[in-house]
C-alpha cells in the first residue's frame, strides 16, 4: 500500500536523485566538448592556399579542417546529448525503484500508525528487512505501543474497579431508600436507621473519590513544594489521625522516631506518612501490634511501617500497590477504597524515592520508603 506521505517523500528523493545525475552530467558533457574542442584546436593547420586529395578530389586544406571541425562538434553534441538523456532517465527508474524498497519499512510503520485505535494497539510492525535506522525507528515504535497498550490496559482495569467500587455505596443508597420509602409505616427509628446506613456509604463513596483525585494528581504532576520536612513530625501528625481506632482494637504502638529530614512536598510526605498508618491499623488484628521507624541518612532518609495482621502471600505483595488490591485479593476490605499503597507509590516516585514491601513471618505487612534527604 502506497500511502500519501510515503510517495511524497518518494517522489522528492528521486527527484533529487535526478537533478543531481544530471547536474554531474551536464558538467561531464561540458568537460569531455572542451577536451574535444582543445584538441581540434591543436591539429596543426596548413599554409594558406594548401590543397589536400581527399577519396581523388583536390579539396581546400582550410575549408577541410574547418568541416572536421563542425563534424565532430556534431557528433559530440548529438551523441553527448543521448548520453545524457539515457542517464538521467536510468538515474530516475533506479531512484523511483530503490527508494521503494528503502521506503517500506516507512510504509509498514505508517500504516501500521494509520490502522491503530484502542481496539487494535496489540498490533505491531515486527521485524522489517532492512537492519539500518529505519529498523530501529520501526523497533522504537513498537516499544511505544507497548508501553501504550499497558497504560490502557492499567486504566481499563483502574475505570472498571473504580466503577464497581463506586457501584456498591451506591447500591446501598439507592435500596435503604427504596425499602424505606415503600414502607408507609416507616417510624422516626428506621428513618434514622435508614439515615445511618447512607451516611456510612457516602462516606466510604466521598473517601474513594478524593483518593481517586489524589492518585491522579500525583500521578500526573510533579512536586508542587520543595522544602525540607522532618519525617518524626510528619509520623506524629498521622499518628493522631488513626491514634483514637488504634486504641479501640487495642493495638500496641511503638515508635524509633529519631529527626529525619525528607525534601519534597509536606502534604504529600504527610499522605505517605497517614496511608501507611492506616494501613496498619485498618488492616491490623484485634489486640495486633505496629511498630514506626525513621532513619536519617547522608542522602537518604527511611521510613518503615511494620504491623501484625493476616497471612500475606510474597508472590502477592508487588500486587499490593497496584489500585484496588489488599492483601493479594482483587477487593477492598470493607473499611478503605484500596488505595492506599498506590497513593503511596505515586507520591513517592514523585519524590524521587523508593518503595518496598515485604510480609511479616506470622502474619502482617512491613513497607520500606527511602525519601530523598537533600
Amino acid at each position: 500500500m502506497n500511502l500519501p506521505g510515503t510517495r511524497s517523500l518518494r517522489a522528492r528523493i528521486t527527484l533529487l536523485a535526478t537533478v543531481l545525475v544530471a547536474a554531474v552530467s551536464l558538467l561531464l558533457l561540458w568537460l569531455a566538448w572542451t577536451l574535444v574542442r582543445d584538441s581540434l584546436d591543436a591539429v596543426p593547420r596548413m599554409p594558406p592556399g594548401s590543397t589536400v586529395v581527399v577519396d581523388g578530389v583536390e579539396v581546400d586544406a582550410s575549408t577541410l579542417a574547418e568541416h572536421l571541425r563542425v563534424h565532430a562538434r556534431d557528433r559530440m553534441l548529438l551523441f553527448g546529448s543521448l548520453a545524457f538523456l539515457l542517464v538521467v532517465a536510468a538515474a530516475a527508474i533506479l531512484a523511483w525503484t530503490f527508494t521503494s524498497r528503502v521506503l517500506l519499512p516507512l510504509r509498514e510503520i505508517t500504516g501500521t500508525a494509520r490502522r491503530l485505535s484502542v481496539e487494535s494497539l496489540g498490533e505491531r510492525i515486527g521485524e522489517v528487512r532492512s537492519r539500518d535506522e529505519l529498523a530501529e525507528l520501526a523497533g522504537t515504535f513498537d516499544d511505544m505501543l507497548d508501553r501504550l497498550q499497558a497504560a490502557f490496559d492499567a486504566q481499563r482495569h483502574f475505570v472498571a474497579n473504580a466503577s464497581h467500587e463506586l457501584r456498591t455505596p451506591l447500591s446501598v443508597i439507592r435500596t435503604e431508600l427504596d425499602v424505606t420509602l415503600s414502607d408507609d409505616d416507616a417510624d422516626e427509628a428506621e428513618l434514622r436507621r435508614m439515615g445511618g446506613v447512607v451516611r456510612d456509604a457516602t462516606e466510604r463513596a466521598g473517601q474513594l473519590v478524593n483518593s481517586l483525585l489524589l492518585l491522579a494528581r500525583t500521578d500526573a504532576a510533579g512536586l508542587g513544594v520543595h522544602e525540607p520536612v522532618d519525617l518524626a513530625v510528619v509520623v506524629d501528625r498521622a499518628w493522631r489521625a488513626v491514634r483514637r481506632e488504634a486504641e479501640d482494637r487495642g493495638i500496641r504502638a511503638s515508635f524509633t522516631t529519631p529527626p529525619a529530614s525528607a525534601f519534597g512536598d509536606p502534604a504529600l510526605l504527610e499522605r505517605i506518612a497517614g496511608n501507611l498508618l492506616e494501613n496498619a491499623v485498618r488492616h491490623n488484628v484485634e489486640g495486633g501490634w505496629l511498630e514506626v521507624v525513621t532513619q536519617p541518612g547522608p542522602r537518604w532518609s527511611m521510613l518503615r511501617v511494620r504491623s501484625s495482621g493476616g497471612l500475606v502471600d510474597p508472590a502477592a505483595v508487588p500486587e499490593l500497590f497496584e489500585p484496588f488490591r489488599r492483601a493479594g485479593v482483587a477487593r477492598t476490605a470493607r473499611h478503605g477504597a484500596g488505595l492506599g499503597l498506590s497513593i503511596v507509590r505515586a507520591a513517592v516516585a514523585a519524590h524521587g524515592g523508593t518503595v518496598t514491601a515485604e510480609p511479616i513471618v506470622g502474619g502482617g505487612l512491613g513497607v520500606t520508603v527511602h525519601l530523598p534527604a537533600h
